[in-house]
């Protein structure tokens, strides 16, 4: 039985300003405040597994037992199908610089290595994500979302964050970083977890 969210404030388990405003817009419907792990100051938790659904959980229970409060986690990733699905659950690994993560280097490399690769054209990718919703019990609940695409080169657009600008939908014109904010989360992986977690533990 899908437990059901009876609170009235979530906290994002998240230091990611982008996600935490994707996550506030998502939320407002429903009169839930959310609040972010960086203004609770909560330290990272290191993320040791090599699933989604591992490294979610292990932010989601670390910022629920921290603070007292229900906290929702989502780890997200790209899956390139010329790349063995790389970089996947290490997406922002990919990304990370001694200055900080810089994504534009993350997808110049991506398309550095497909090109190496000669890989064919359309070069099928997946965003994936997963959210675990944890209350401080310990219980949890587990959604996960996807949304198929291809990358294209030269990077197009300046909204969204991530892999956003090379990420072109199946069935659109333009990449996830020339999209609105409302356009993308409508269609987007982590759009595909938060219906299903609504639908579970809203609705």
């Amino acid at each position: 039985m899908t437990r059901k969210f009876t609170d009235t404030r979530i906290l994002i388990a998240t230091h990611n300003a982008g996600k935490l405003e994707e996550m506030g817009q998502l939320f407002a419907p429903y009169g839930v405040n959310v609040v972010g792990a960086a203004e609770l100051n909560l330290p990272e938790p290191e993320e040791t597994e090599s699933t989604f659904v591992g490294n979610a959980r292990i932010k989601a229970h670390a910022a629920s037992q921290a603070t007292g409060l229900p906290a929702l986690s989502d780890d997200s990733g790209i899956e390139v199908e010329a790349l063995d699905n790389a970089p996947g659950v290490y997406t922002a690994d990919w990304a990370e610089t001694p200055n900080g993560r810089d994504f534009i280097a993350a997808m110049t490399k991506t398309h550095e290595l497909l090109e190496k690769k000669n890989a064919p054209h359309p070069r099928r990718a997946r965003f994936c994500a997963t959210l675990v919703l944890a209350w401080p019990d310990g219980h949890d609940e587990v959604f996960e979302g996807k949304v198929n695409g291809s990358l294209v080169w030269p990077m197009r657009g300046r909204q969204g964050h991530g892999y956003d600008p090379m990420f072109l939908p199946n069935g659109y014109g333009v990449t996830f970083a020339e999209m609105d904010a409302d356009a993308k989360n409508a269609i987007s992986h982590r759009a595909d977890a938060f219906s299903k977690l609504i639908s579970a533990c809203f609705d």
